[in-house]
């Protein structure tokens, strides 16, 4: 889980670099753009566009990959990572080449246009947005949010714990930063956006609320599921990932797939350590829970995940039901070996 230190020390102003870190930045600038060239054919000849890059890199210490490598390159790894079903190819991937940004205003802007690109009309995009990169002298943005939305977790109040445990640490930080919930804390308040950079240091967001689509969840035959009043977002855009091509780091990348049904069914509604509802929907299904041996947690699982398919498939936006189907980005399993946790 993502989490801020609560003594933040602000971003060092240059990255140093040495002789071997050079080498190495080379040797993997060569292995990229040998594969790239390898299936790109008509981008010319490798040689010549290695001397550029070596040329670069010793004026500069880093170099700048074009648009078509940044493109080819977030591609591949996808590919690679083992994220991308066989149902949306990996060149289906849209890459948001939007390396000019630095600034935390623009960042959060450009993450509320990815969620409307990526899934505001239902049907959800694997989409990545590709923010500056580090450099010797400069670093690129951060995003310290795990998901772009998320929902905070109170601990203490009155009727007991309220909203995603998960994030209970995440939410005391983001207040001692500035954030202030609403005076009525609810189960599903969005967290702000929390964005640092080399400029501004550590800087609280809040996405505009129409870029953020929500599904009310309901259960296709259990009324009652209604009065539970769950509700969850339809795209999962992990955002404290960074993506590493040819030696270069993107440390902000936000990408999204599309959701698992038991990423939300099982891993947030169910979960003790995330809603915490299993026993509760276990009560209104009159089931035994006396022992876990009545299998009463599988049963509760079943119906959640059937609530959200139900609910996704009623709102028109894109879940899958199954992981031969889709990996799910949002579950920490099989996390994608090029996105390396910062």
């Amino acid at each position: 889980m993502t989490a801020l230190r609560d003594d933040v020390l602000p971003l060092p102003r240059a990255i140093p670099h040495t002789t071997d870190s050079v080498a190495d930045l080379e040797q993997e600038a060569a292995h990229f753009l040998r594969l790239y060239h390898a299936a790109r054919p008509k981008a010319g000849a490798v040689h010549e566009r290695m001397a550029k890059v070596r040329a670069e890199i010793a004026a500069t210490g880093t170099y700048r990959h074009t648009q078509a490598e940044l493109a080819f390159g977030a591609r591949v790894a996808l590919r690679d990572s083992g994220w991308c079903p066989s149902a949306v190819p990996w060149r289906g991937l849209l890459v948001r080449d939007l390396r000019a940004v630095r600034d935390a205003d623009t960042v959060v802007a450009e993450c509320g246009k990815h969620l409307r690109t990526a899934g505001l009309g239902g049907q959800v995009r694997p989409t990545v947005t590709v923010f500056a990169p580090d450099t010797p002298w400069r670093r690129g943005p951060r995003i310290r949010n795990d998901q772009l939305v998320r929902y905070a977790g109170y601990r203490g109040v009155p009727d007991g714990d309220i909203g995603d445990r998960r994030y209970t640490d995440f939410t005391t930080v983001v207040g001692k930063l500035g954030w202030r919930p609403p005076l009525t804390r609810g189960a599903f308040d969005r967290l702000p956006l929390v964005v640092e950079t080399d400029d501004e240091g550590i800087t609280l967001h809040t996405l505009p609320s129409e870029v953020v689509r929500e599904v009310a969840l309901v259960h296709p035959t259990l009324p009652w599921f209604a009065e539970l009043g769950l509700r969850w977002h339809a795209v999962p855009v992990i955002s404290n990932q960074r993506l590493h091509i040819g030696g270069i780091d993107y440390p902000a990348a936000p990408y999204n797939g599309v959701y698992l049904c038991r990423a939300i069914g099982e891993d947030v509604i169910a979960d003790d350590s995330a809603y915490g509802l299993a026993r509760v929907i276990a009560a209104r299904l009159g089931l035994d829970t006396a022992s876990e041996r009545t299998l009463w947690r599988d049963r509760v699982a079943v119906e959640c995940n059937r609530a959200v398919l139900h609910s996704f498939d009623a709102a028109g936006v894109t879940v899958e039901h199954s992981a031969e189907a889709y990996a799910s980005p949002a579950s920490s399993h099989g996390r994608p070996a090029f996105l390396r946790q910062r």
